[in-house]
């Protein structure tokens, strides 16, 4: 049996997807203005990488609004093998001033590679990543 976490406690999940064929790449923008405007009213926070084909995204903020965003991400027909890598209790916030960051990247493997692991390797590398973007 998993502990209980409070309700107000930092929740996160880490998840990659791919792209659902004949969405067109322009679609991204549309998902990322939604997503900034919805996440801001349910006080989740997080970085989303595009590489022209996959996702990944790290969502922060209650564990309820984590899993329910993560449920619809599933659910979203733009998207295909939704894969959560990670998820649990977080310290702090990694990005309290963006309800949604975004960021390409041009190298498609970084994200294939990322997409192999789970648990901590996979936030481990997706904070080397981030760290790399951020140079």
């Amino acid at each position: 049996m998993s502990p209980l976490i409070p309700s107000s406690a930092l929740y996160e999940a880490l998840y990659v997807s791919t792209l659902a064929e004949r969405q067109p790449v322009a679609v991204v923008a549309e998902i990322a203005g939604h997503a900034r405007v919805h996440n801001a009213r349910r006080g989740i926070t997080g970085l989303l990488i595009f590489d022209g084909m996959r996702f990944c995204q790290q969502l922060e903020g209650t564990q309820k609004e984590v899993l329910k965003l993560t449920e619809r991400i599933r659910d979203d027909t733009r998207h295909t093998r939704v894969e959560v890598l990670h998820h649990g209790p977080l310290a702090e916030r990694r990005f309290r001033q963006f309800s949604l960051a975004f960021t390409p990247v041009e190298d498609t493997e970084v994200l294939a590679r990322l997409e192999l692991l789970d648990g901590e390797a996979a936030m481990a590398a997706f904070e080397a990543l981030r760290a790399e973007l951020h140079r």
